[in-house]
């Protein structure tokens, strides 16, 4: 599954539709902005917006994630559902794992902090405790956006 193979195929298919990317949006729900993402290969569509897509483009699930039309002659070994079951699976899969980083951060970010003691002593050492707090605030902030950001996907 190549994302710039996938991105091209709906971009072709599309134009072959006579359809902008507002167009295609509009009938998917969706802004002129994802479908640019999609067709660059940034990002893939969401498991739950494939079928829609596939239907508004007149292709099917396999031949989407092929990024070419199949031969009338091929036989598939899987289901239209199995594939969109896997895809779901799979982009939850990324989220969780998205959501375990940024709980590590966190974590880690605390650990940081609570390393650092109090500022008195040398100015070697003031700055060695300047330091250490920047970072334990800068990767608990990190790693709560990222959590944050996983919660959102996940919500969705």
């Amino acid at each position: 599954m190549n994302q710039l193979t996938i991105g091209k195929f709906i971009a072709q298919k599309r134009r072959e539709l006579n359809l902008t990317q507002e167009q295609l949006g509009e009938k998917l729900g969706v802004s002129h902005k994802s479908i640019s993402k999609w067709e660059t290969g940034k990002c893939m569509p969401d498991y739950s917006i494939i079928e829609p897509l596939c239907q508004a483009l007149g292709i099917t699930i396999s031949e989407l994630l092929d990024g070419e039309e199949n031969e009338k002659e091929n036989i598939r070994t899987y289901d239209d559902s199995i594939i969109l079951t896997l895809l779901e699976r799979e982009q939850r899969m990324q989220t969780q794992m998205q959501m375990l980083i940024g709980i590590m951060l966190a974590v880690i970010g605390i650990a940081l902090a609570s390393f650092n003691g109090p500022i008195d002593g040398p100015c070697f050492q003031n700055f060695f405790h300047g330091i250490i707090s920047g970072m334990s605030i800068v990767i608990s902030l990190i790693g709560v956006f990222v959590i944050m950001r996983s919660i959102s996907k996940w919500a969705k």
